[in-house]
């Protein structure tokens, strides 16, 4: 639903976006997650036609964002940080005009009007005016007008900005229904959001992809925790050396447990080496009695990866 290959951004001397290449299925509903200034939104407006990119490509629907920029903007439904409201039209009469300017036949714009008003609890105020709407409110208006339409793609940056935590469990379970009929891509650099309602991720840091993949995967292994018996006299800087020659192995710390050896191994995020390292112990003719994946948070995860990127800096 959603190719991307080399989107690139740049201003005079910064590039805001780096060579980005990613690819989400119909249906998915995927957290493109970041800290601040990492360039999630600046991709989010290249895929939704708000700016062009300085290279590389990108299609929506089959629809390329340089050369169909209509088509891409038909079916997608955009809720930027700011949602682009008008302080001085009331909720109803908004979302009748945006409903027109998305080209909702007229017969069809009361009604397609108040079911986003219902699905975004904002028909309780559909006769006031957007200036005097709170925060949260303002926000859900928004949301309404992002999926009037019915598109195809739902692009949400920052959904739930401003929400009380009513308001954030009431829209977390609005995006949840919306996965399978519509493919979302989720913004933000909230945690607990991507946590909470998306299937895959997309960790973007310094303008550059740091991984991406289902979020069960990448947090279900970042190494191994075994227990093992050596010679009398073995080492533990004999130990991790023997463990850390083993490819994918970033890190590994050995401790004397009573007779047994505790060795914590650190690889990549997803990464899966047991195979290798149960291996690896029999060669040196150690016991091997304990050997398991060591499971890493999200937050451990996004804070190892742009933790690491910015020492690289």
């Amino acid at each position: 639903m959603i190719q991307v290959e080399g989107l690139t951004k740049r201003y005079a001397r910064n590039v805001a976006v780096d060579h980005v290449s990613f690819s989400v299925e119909k249906g998915q509903i995927v957290g493109f997650l970041g800290p601040n200034g990492a360039g999630k939104t600046t991709t989010m407006r290249m895929l939704t036609c708000y700016m062009p990119p300085s290279e590389g490509t990108a299609k929506v629907a089959g629809f390329d964002v340089i050369d169909k920029p209509l088509e891409v903007k038909k079916r997608i439904g955009y809720l930027p940080e700011n949602p682009p409201l008008y302080p001085d039209m009331e909720v109803g009469e908004y979302l009748r005009f945006v409903a027109r300017l998305k080209g909702i036949p007229e017969k069809e714009v009361p009604g397609r009007g108040e079911e986003a008003a219902r699905r975004c609890s904002v028909k309780d105020v559909w006769s006031k005016l957007i200036g005097k709407l709170s925060k949260g409110y303002r926000q859900r208006v928004g949301l309404a007008q992002a999926i009037l339409h019915n598109p195809d793609v739902l692009i949400l940056d920052e959904p739930t900005s401003g929400f009380d935590p009513k308001q954030i469990l009431e829209t977390r379970d609005l995006i949840r229904g919306l996965g399978g009929d519509h493919t979302i891509v989720l913004s933000t650099h909230i945690l607990q959001e991507v946590k909470a309602m998306c299937e895959s991720l997309i960790i973007i840091n310094k303008g550059k992809i740091a991984t991406s993949g289902r979020l069960d995967e990448l947090t279900r292994s970042n190494g191994a925790v075994l227990e093992l018996s050596a010679p009398q006299g073995a080492t533990a800087e004999q130990i991790t050396s023997a463990l850390s020659a083993v490819a994918g192995v970033e890190k590994a710390g050995a401790v004397d447990d009573g007779g047994l050896w505790r060795v914590d191994i650190s690889t990549a995020p997803g990464a899966e080496i047991r195979p290798q390292l149960a291996q690896a112990i029999l060669a040196q003719g150690w016991n091997l009695y304990r050997l398991d994946s060591a499971s890493l948070s999200l937050d451990e995860m996004f804070l190892r990866l742009t933790s690491a990127a910015e020492e690289v800096q």
